[in-house]
């Protein structure tokens, strides 16, 4: 790292701000509930800006089915499963959103930069997504945060960023923690663990929706990379003056 520039983290969220998975991820949901209950499932998982461990112990309460110890245990286990017989149907399906490989190049280019993920997916799921569409260059997946670190998102931001100092041994703030996401959850979660947030309106939520939560930028899609770039070492300059 270039110790003349702080350290700067920049968590990337994975569905709707990377890559469109084509629905693949609800039938992912749909099919881990059949494995771990024998049953097919009748309703569809409830995703935006949740962790997996929610959404699936939302989908067992929606079906009527309570969540145990041993459920909850196995969640990684079928979640993993389900997205791995379905990995030839994403990349079918799915896309990388336009502008994201480009952003992370550009990115990876900037002194001081770590990149990474921060997704409700668990850590397996979450890295079969993004390399499906050859977004995994230039992101760290060894200092992530995800859904299977805890069901709580926000929680995510302190996980990744505490293996980001382990491994690079660098002096990392809420300040120098950025968490690029599509919704107003993204948001919520950035602010809640204590990281800057950056939104991207290529989800379900509006730029307004997006600066109104509390992001510090926000873009309506990341084809202007030079602007993200811009909005990021900006941060990064705000903490080298204070």
């Amino acid at each position: 790292m270039d110790s003349a520039v702080p350290a700067v983290l920049v968590l990337w969220d994975v569905d709707h701000t990377l890559i469109e998975n084509g629905g693949v991820s609800k039938e992912t949901y749909a099919g881990a509930f059949e494995l771990l209950t024998g049953r097919p499932a009748e309703f569809r998982a409830e995703t935006d800006g949740r962790t997996d461990l929610e959404i699936m112990r939302n989908l067992l309460s929606r079906h009527g089915v309570e969540a145990t110890a041993s459920h909850m245990t196995r969640l990684p286990e079928v979640l993993q499963a389900s997205l791995a017989a379905r990995r030839e149907r994403l990349r079918e399906l799915g896309y990388g959103l336009p502008g994201a490989q480009e952003a992370i190049t550009a990115l990876s280019r900037e002194p001081g930069v770590i990149q990474s993920v921060l997704t409700g997916n668990i850590q397996p799921n979450a890295f079969v997504k993004v390399e499906a569409f050859e977004l995994h260059q230039g992101l760290d997946f060894e200092v992530g945060g995800y859904g299977s670190d805890d069901i709580v998102r926000a929680n995510l931001v302190e996980v990744a960023r505490r293996r980001a100092r382990a491994k690079y041994g660098v002096d990392l703030q809420n300040s120098t923690t950025i968490l690029i996401g599509d919704t107003v959850r993204d948001v919520q979660a950035a602010l809640n663990g204590g990281a800057v947030a950056i939104g991207v309106a290529t989800g379900p939520n509006t730029v307004a929706e997006l600066l109104a939560e509390g992001a510090e930028a926000a873009f309506p899609d990341l084809v202007d990379v030079a602007a993200l770039v811009r909005a990021v070492t900006a941060i990064q300059a705000r903490a080298t003056a204070a």
